[in-house]
């Protein structure tokens, strides 16, 4: 079997050791094991739970569903509909998240239109826009 040190397991997924930590303490990762001198050894389940951690955040899942996630995942009784659910769930939320974009950006492409780009700060349409007329 394998052990990594912490910088040895941050570097092999290519994330600093202090995140190592940090998801440590959020419960996301196991506490490690300890060498005689102290130090943290990690096994190869550690660095695919990290990997895994990772990749779910790259598909927009926070750390609480990631949490859900692993629980689920060794859970005797769950199964791949309430994985599917917490997806479409996350799509959903995802999905709200475009359309609020979109609505930003067509609002500050408007607003932006209406400035020359010349003329002193204080007379900038854009900034007009965000005073409240009383």
């Amino acid at each position: 079997m394998i052990t990594y040190t912490i910088g040895k397991l941050a570097q092999a997924a290519n994330i600093n050791h202090e995140t190592v930590r940090f998801y440590e303490r959020k419960g996301l990762l196991p506490k490690p094991s300890r060498s005689p001198a102290g130090y943290r050894l990690y096994t190869d389940d550690d660095l695919k739970r990290l990997h895994f951690i990772l990749l779910a955040k790259k598909h927009g899942f926070t750390l609480a569903d990631i949490q859900e996630l692993l629980e689920l995942r060794v859970a005797p009784s769950s199964t791949c509909e309430e994985v599917k659910l917490k997806a479409d769930q996350k799509i959903t939320i995802i999905k709200d998240k475009i359309a609020e974009l979109r609505s930003m950006q067509r609002a500050l492409t408007t607003l932006a239109s209406t400035c020359h780009g010349s003329g002193p700060a204080g007379k900038c349409p854009i900034l007009d826009a965000f005073e409240i007329n009383n």
